[in-house]
């Protein structure tokens, strides 16, 4: 590794995607250093192919690039995070609710957002809420729904909203003349109303009036256009500062301006790549002249196509919309060839997947005079008695925030299985081969990860441990990190995990199949939806289902968290205790992420999988499942998981109050045995 600080490519536009897919496929080309991705999603949606998606030609993941996985393959870090701002001098990304990310070179690729001044409606720009807000209209409604901007970009959004909506009135509003004859013969066909004075009348309205970049770049102190677009010379190093370069919507070449396309940022791709591998390798960089004019392909979403070329127009015809929808799935199909590399040998599983098997663990306790019914946490003699619990696995994800944020409230959760809230933890964290600079950003990013769970449940981060790793620094540098936390807590009544009585119901508090999402993500098998939402739901506390959980207090029975034993192996350490007690499984109640039972049924499992089966002897005496299971179903219960659900026994009455008044799933019963 070099010590030149990290490049950090702030946005995930077409010019970044294409650069994480040309080191994903070339890995010679990739520069011998951390490199960063930051975004706000973990995909970002191709340009092109959106009013195809608008007019339901193409599902959502026909149009989504994965970065994710683009950075996985690239052995790049991903932070998911929103950018605020650039702190020149300090060479200082700032990031929403997040400590700054140092940098040592800066790559800005955001994207543009709409302009919407004294206009009244959506904005196209960002994409994903515009996409939200067409979701949510009634395609059989009288009332009229209005595009508002008849560039080439609102003339395709409104005839793709009239491929989706066949009968709802649609109006495109435009400036006077704005449109030509060609474009006026398609929109009246289409049953498009036109409209060229501004009305006062309020309609639904989606707003495609232009683009201007993020205002954070202005503020930041970057010199900009009158678009708020950085400006650039032509090797795409932002005026002013050698070591930030920019490309895309957001960004201009001061002397030779050309307006925001995706032609032009797809086009700067390759000498932003070469220019930034150069300056890692201190090379001579390459100038870019950006060409003149772009060819435009406009579809009407019905099987024609015209061409734009200046003030020449072509068509429209077939053969045209043909030729731009293969341009646009070539273009897509590159980047699921980049993400679909798989590695020669399966990936062993990261988080709680990491964790030692059930069965060399228990030998290995009772060897040494520690076996016995196992507990979430050891209680300590006091008034109330001190609860005490220690986790931790090699870093899940690249982003050392959210790893610690993750790994936080996955230690927690052993102390809420007991009923007890955490007020205070350690950490010991042992840090990749890196320089000193790096090491304390990895480990100012990881402890404000651990806080921000702390804070929340109103919990301290007391003291802890590092380490420097004495193994070889993986690529990205950010998966060698591994972060332990022992954490503490008090509670008057502590629950066990034992204790199940019969005609209890058995609660869940989340979904399971988290194993399974990460292990198919590294074989490129997960959708980018599928690991945003697992993530989103991973990194909220449970901590607040104790509230909603101390009036029943008395009534719970048992109580566990579901972790790298999976359901059954920790069901079965809940039956330990009570050897006659049996428990029946409502198998298609049983709530999965989605995509979870999908990867199970074709054969995707986490590396832990095949130890974890074991468990699956529970199911010839202790456990029945009231339906067949399919295999999905069978791999989903001993399917590891991190930040996994709780798992309780209570009477049928409290069961039926705490689903009633918060997330439980009803997921089975028990009984004794002798009846």
């Amino acid at each position: 590794m070099t010590t030149a600080g990290a490049l950090v490519l702030a946005g995930g536009g077409h010019s970044h995607a294409l650069l994480l897919k040309r080191w994903a496929m070339q890995p010679h080309r990739r520069p011998d250093r951390r490199i960063v991705l930051v975004n706000r999603h973990g995909s970002a949606l191709y340009s092109g192919m959106v009013p195809a998606l608008i007019a339901g030609i193409d599902r959502s993941e026909a149009v989504e690039i994965d970065l994710r996985q683009l950075c996985d393959r690239a052995g790049v870090a991903f932070l998911q995070a929103e950018i605020t701002g650039v702190e020149v001098q300090l060479q200082k990304l700032h990031l929403h609710n997040r400590p700054p990310l140092t940098y040592g070179l800066l790559s800005l690729n955001v994207g543009a957002i709409s302009r919407t001044t004294n206009t009244n409606g959506t904005a196209i720009k960002p994409l994903e809420p515009a996409l939200e807000f067409l979701a949510d209209q009634d395609p059989t409604s009288s009332r009229p729904f209005r595009v508002v901007g008849a560039g080439p970009a609102g003339v395709e959004v409104a005839l793709a909203l009239r491929r989706r909506w066949p009968q709802r009135p649609l109006q495109l509003q435009s400036r006077p003349r704005q449109l030509k004859t060609l474009e006026r013969g398609i929109l009246t066909a289409a049953r498009i109303e036109l409209i060229e004075d501004s009305l006062n009348d309020v309609v639904p309205s989606l707003l495609c009036t232009g683009s201007r970049a993020p205002e954070w770049l202005e503020s930041s102190g970057l010199p900009v256009d009158g678009d708020g677009r950085v400006r650039t010379d032509h090797y795409l190093r932002v005026q002013g500062a050698n070591n930030i370069f920019a490309a895309g919507d957001c960004a201009v070449v001061a002397d030779a301006p050309r307006p925001a396309s995706g032609v032009w940022a797809v086009r700067a791709a390759q000498p932003l790549a070469h220019n930034l591998e150069a300056r890692c390798a201190n090379r001579a960089m390459r100038s870019w002249q950006p060409q003149r004019r772009a060819l435009q392909l406009i579809g009407d979403q019905q099987g024609r196509a015209w061409a734009r070329w200046g003030m020449v127009h072509l068509g429209p015809s077939s053969l045209l919309w043909q030729w731009k929808r293969r341009i646009d799935q070539r273009f897509m199909e590159g980047f699921r060839n980049a993400t679909a590399m798989t590695p020669e040998t399966p990936m062993a599983c990261r988080g709680c997947a990491a964790k030692l098997p059930a069965q060399p663990l228990e030998a290995a306790l009772k060897e040494v005079g520690l076996g016995g019914i196992p507990e979430d946490a050891a209680r300590i003699e006091g008034n109330p008695p001190l609860l005490q619990s220690v986790d931790g696995f090699p870093a899940l994800l690249s982003d050392p925030w959210l790893n610690g944020r993750l790994t936080a409230l996955h230690a927690s959760s052993d102390l809420w299985a007991c009923g007890a809230r955490v007020n205070s933890a350690q950490a010991v964290v042992t840090l990749p081969l890196l320089n000193g600079h790096e090491q304390k950003d990895l480990l100012v990013q990881t402890l404000a990860g651990v806080r921000s769970a702390l804070d929340e449940q109103g919990a301290s981060l007391i003291g802890g441990h590092t380490l420097e790793a004495r193994s070889d620094t993986p690529r990205p540098a950010e998966l060698g990190l591994q972060l332990t936390l022992c954490v503490n807590g008090r509670s008057p009544h502590p629950w066990g995990k034992g204790g199940i009585q019969s005609g209890d119901a058995l609660l869940l508090s989340r979904p399971l199949g988290t194993g399974v999402l990460f292990a198919a993500a590294m074989a490129g098998a997960a959708t980018a939806s599928a690991l945003d939402e697992v993530l989103r739901v991973m990194a909220r506390s449970q901590h607040h289902l104790l509230d909603q959980l101390k009036p029943h207090r008395d009534s719970i029975h048992a109580c566990t968290d579901i972790t790298g034993f999976g359901l059954l192996g920790h069901l079965g350490e809940m039956l330990l205790s009570t050897p006659t007690m049996r428990v029946t499984l409502l198998g298609n109640d049983i709530p999965s992420y989605p995509q979870a039972l999908e990867l199970l049924n074709s054969g995707h499992a986490s590396s832990l999988a095949p130890a974890n089966r074991r468990s699956w002897s529970l199911l010839e005496h202790r456990v029945q499942l009231a339906q067949p299971p399919s295999r999905g179903l069978m791999e989903l219960l001993v399917d590891p998981q991190t930040c996994g659900p709780l798992l309780l026994a209570c009477p049928e009455a409290t069961a039926d109050a705490l689903i009633t008044e918060g997330p439980w799933h009803r997921i089975g019963t028990a009984a004794d045995g002798h009846g």
